[in-house]
C-alpha cells in the first residue's frame, strides 16, 4: 500500500499560525512533531507500507522536504502543485506516479490529508486492513467518523446497507455538505450519518477509470502534466499550464458520488481535522480548569479556554470559553463558540491585501529563517538565523544596502571579489549593487541581526545569481 498524503491546504481557521507561507500542517500543534510528521509515523507500523507519495504547493516543498527528512516511512516522492485544485486532481496525479514506478502492476493507494489527528492507532490500522481487503475486490473505500456530536464543521456521509455480515462496510447513499445545527442535529439522532473524513483506498486503476468515465477533464488534465512533468533535486514539478487547465474538484464529487462501488467503513478512533481552534482546545492537554496553555501563560480565575503564546507572556482573569492566540505580530480574541468564523475574518483580510494572512513575522526559508523586529520608513531591523552548513543564495539588492552585526557563531561573508569570515561581535557592510552571500560553515546555528536601508525594502528586491535551492 502506497500512501498518498495530501498536504496542499492552507487551514485558514487556524490562522493567526496558519498561514499560506506555513500552514497548520508544517506546525507541532500537539507534539514535538509536525502533522505532517505525525501523519508518516502512524503508518511505519502498518504491514506492507511502501514509500509514499506527497503532493504539496510548489511554496511549501522545503517544508516537506525538510521535515520528511526526519520520518522513518522511507524515501517519499514529492509532487508539486503549481496551484491548488482541490483533492481529485492531486490524487489522480498520484496514481499516475504510482502506476509508472511501482513495483506492483497496480498499487492500492491510501489518501490521507497530511493534518487530521487520530488517537487509536490499533483501530485505525484494522480500519486500513478491512479497507484494503475491499479496495482488492474492486471498491472505492472512504472511511466515515461516527459523529459524537452535531458537528457544523463537517461534511457527512449518508450510509446505505451493509455491504454483507462480514464487513462493516456500508454502501454510500450521498454526500451532503456541512449542516446548520438543526440539521446536524437530525444526522446525529438519525443514526445513519457519519463525518467526512476525507480519507481513501483504492487500486490506482479503479480511481483512474473512475476519473475517465465521471470526471474526463481532471484525467485528461492530469495526464498531461505528469508526461509533461520535470523531476528538479528532490522534487517532481508537474507542467503548470496543464495542471492550472486541470477542473477543481474533490474526490468525493468527481467520483465517490457516482460511482456504484464506493463504500464507506465506519471509524471510531479518535480522530479530529484540527479544523478550528475550539478542536485543539478539544483535544488539548486540559489543567483543572479545562484551560489548555501553550507557551508562556498565566490563567487567573479563566475556565475553559485555549490560550497560546509563540513568544510573550500571555495573562488572562477572569475569562471563560475563549481563545486568545498571540503570535509575534497578530493577538486573535474568539469566544469558543464562534471560531468557525476566522475564515471570514481571513476573507475580509484577504479582500485589505494584509499580509498577516501570508506570512508570519518569523519567516521560514531552505536555509534557516529570519524575524522582523523593527521596520520604518528607508530601513528595517531582521534576525537572521543560518543553519549549520546552510548558505543564502549569492545574490545582489538593487535599492537597499546592508549592515550584518554576528551575534553567535561564524558567518563566512561573500562580498563582491572578497570572501571572509566573521566571528561573534563583528560586522561588515553590503552596499547597494554588491553581490553578496551568506554561509554558515560552523556547527552551531549562525544568528545576525541585519539592518537594511535604502528607497525599497521589498523581499522581491533580491536578484539571485545562484542558489542551492533552485528559487
Amino acid at each position: 500500500m502506497i500512501p498518498v498524503i495530501l498536504s496542499g491546504g492552507s487551514g485558514t481557521r487556524l490562522w493567526p499560525v496558519s498561514r499560506k507561507t506555513h500552514p497548520k500542517q508544517f506546525w507541532p500543534l500537539l507534539s514535538e512533531n509536525s502533522m505532517l510528521q505525525e501523519t508518516c509515523n502512524r503508518l511505519i507500523s502498518y504491514a506492507g507500507i511502501e514509500d509514499p507519495i506527497v503532493v504539496c504547493n510548489e511554496a511549501h516543498r522545503f517544508f516537506v522536504a525538510h521535515q520528511l527528512q526526519t520520518s522513518s516511512l522511507g524515501n517519499p516522492a514529492i509532487i508539486l502543485e503549481p496551484a491548488g485544485r482541490n483533492t481529485a486532481p492531486a490524487a489522480a496525479v498520484a496514481a499516475l506516479h504510482a502506476r509508472k514506478n511501482s513495483t506492483e502492476a497496480d498499487p492500492m493507494l491510501l489518501v490521507l490529508p497530511a493534518d487530521h489527528v487520530i488517537e487509536d492507532l490499533a483501530g485505525f490500522h484494522a480500519a486500513l486492513s478491512e479497507a484494503e481487503k475491499l479496495a482488492q475486490q474492486g471498491h472505492l473505500v472512504t472511511f466515515g467518523i461516527v459523529p459524537g456530536a452535531p458537528e457544523t464543521g463537517y461534511g457527512y456521509i449518508q450510509s446505505g446497507e451493509k455491504l454483507s455480515t462480514s464487513s462493516a462496510a456500508m454502501k454510500i447513499s450521498r454526500f451532503v455538505e456541512k449542516p446548520d445545527r438543526a440539521t446536524a442535529e437530525g444526522y446525529l439522532n438519525s443514526g445513519d450519518y457519519l463525518w467526512n473524513s476525507g480519507m481513501f483506498v483504492f487500486q490506482a486503476s479503479r480511481y483512474l477509470d473512475a476519473l475517465a468515465q465521471f470526471a474526463p477533464g481532471i484525467l485528461e488534465a492530469s495526464k498531461q502534466a505528469c508526461e509533461q512533468a520535470v523531476a528538479d533535486a528532490d522534487f517532481i514539478r508537474l507542467d503548470k499550464e496543464a495542471f492550472i487547465s486541470c477542473p477543481s474538484d474533490s474526490i468525493d464529487y468527481a467520483v465517490m458520488e457516482h460511482t456504484d462501488n464506493g463504500v464507506v467503513i465506519p471509524l471510531d478512533v479518535g480522530w479530529n481535522d484540527v479544523g478550528s481552534w475550539s478542536a485543539l482546545w478539544e483535544i488539548g492537554d486540559q489543567d483543572e480548569d479545562g484551560n489548555v496553555a501553550v507557551g508562556d501563560v498565566l490563567a487567573q480565575d479563566s475556565r475553559n479556554c485555549y490560550l497560546r503564546s509563540d513568544s510573550r507572556l500571555l495573562a488572562t482573569v477572569g475569562l471563560e470559553d475563549i481563545m486568545v492566540i498571540d503570535t509575534h505580530d497578530v493577538v486573535l480574541v474568539a469566544h469558543r463558540d464562534q471560531v468557525q468564523k476566522v475564515k471570514e475574518l481571513v476573507n475580509q483580510l484577504s479582500e485589505e491585501q494584509r499580509k498577516e494572512i501570508d506570512i508570519h513575522a518569523l519567516v521560514h526559508r531552505p536555509w534557516g529563517c529570519y524575524q522582523g523586529i523593527d521596520r520604518a520608513e528607508r530601513y528595517q531591523v531582521k534576525r537572521i538565523t543560518v543553519a549549520p552548513g546552510a548558505q543564502l543564495s549569492l545574490q545582489m539588492h538593487h535599492h537597499r544596502a546592508e549592515h550584518w552585526v554576528v551575534v553567535k557563531g561564524t558567518a563566512k561573508v561573500t562580498c563582491g571579489d572578497r570572501t571572509f569570515l566573521l566571528s561573534e561581535n563583528e560586522s561588515t557592510f553590503i552596499p547597494i549593487g554588491e553581490q553578496h552571500r551568506l554561509e554558515n560553515p560552523g556547527k552551531i546555528p549562525l544568528d545576525i541581526i541585519e539592518v537594511q536601508s535604502g528607497s525599497y525594502l521589498g523581499e522581491d528586491d533580491i536578484e539571485r545569481l545562484e542558489d542551492l535551492y533552485g528559487r
